[in-house]
Formats: C-alpha cells, structure tokens, sequence
C-alpha cells in the first residue's frame, strides 16, 4: 500500500504506429512501476489533431494513478515510458508521435516549476482530454478551473 497517495490523472495520446497496442503498452508498464498503482483507464477515442492540423487522427484516453512519488518524479517516470515505447523528440510542437503521456491533474495540487505546469495548460480547453476525465470521474474539479461537467459544457 502506497503512504501519502496522490490521485493523479495522465494523458495517453498517440497518432503513429499501432495506437491501441501502444498505449496499453505504457498502461502495463506504469502498472509494473512498484510506486504507481493503475486504478482506471478511460475508453480510448479517435480524435482529430489540435493546433498541428497536417497529420494522422489520435487515439486519446486518461489513466487514473495512485502514488506517493512527487509530481517532478511522477513525470520523470512518464518520460521513461514515453522513450521506452520509442518517442522521439524533437520534431514540430504538437506533430505526430508515437506516444504521449501527459501529467494532467496531482490530486489537487497546483505546481508549477521548471518543466511542470499542473494541472495541464490547456487541460481546460481539451475536449479529448475533459471527456475521458469526466468518464473516471463525474465529480472532479481541475483547480483554478473548476468541475470538469462545466468545462466540458463550455465547450459545447
């Protein structure tokens, strides 16, 4: 059982290769990861590209995680799946990619430090990553921005 646990919400995007098989790639290994324990995954949805239009569709979902790591360190630990999958970065800001995972929400922590803004900049703004998060969980509350039921009717 993990001590001081943290619900903590990660985007799963991916618009290359075999999407599906990918992400629950990334879900298994974040699973193994003996600090985080995996308490839900979201359905999986076909999406269009946001703001890097010129590309493939996206596969985008959210995971649910419980831990008592840090936010930095949590991130440290995105990244390593994201590179064990094969991500490579580097190419255009919002271009195609194998796979993404995206530190959404920290319990309800607001951090932000050198390469970590939570909850998610544009967390507000995403219809493919409000949904899914509604999905977990009808009752959630991204701070500073309020319940995810009304930013997604904002978006309507």
């Amino acid at each position: 059982m993990l001590a001081c646990i943290a619900r903590s919400y990660v985007g799963l995007g991916a618009n290359l290769g075999d999407r599906a098989d990918t992400m629950r790639s990334a879900v298994d290994l974040l699973a193994g990861d003996p600090e985080i324990e995996v308490v839900a995954v979201s359905t999986l949805r076909l999406t269009e590209p946001v703001d890097y239009p010129d590309q493939p569709k996206f596969l985008n979902g959210v995971v649910a995680l419980d831990t008592d790591l840090p936010p930095l360190e949590l991130l440290a630990r995105l990244l390593a799946v994201e590179r064990l999958l094969g991500r490579v970065r580097g190419g255009p800001r919002y271009g195609p990619r194998s796979i993404d995972l995206d530190l959404l929400l920290y319990g309800d922590e607001v951090v932000d430090e050198a390469g970590l803004t939570v909850p998610h900049p544009r967390i507000h703004r995403r219809r493919f990553v409000l949904e899914p998060l509604a999905e977990l969980d009808p009752e959630l509350t991204v701070p500073g921005h309020g319940p995810v039921r009304e930013l997604l009717a904002a978006l309507e």
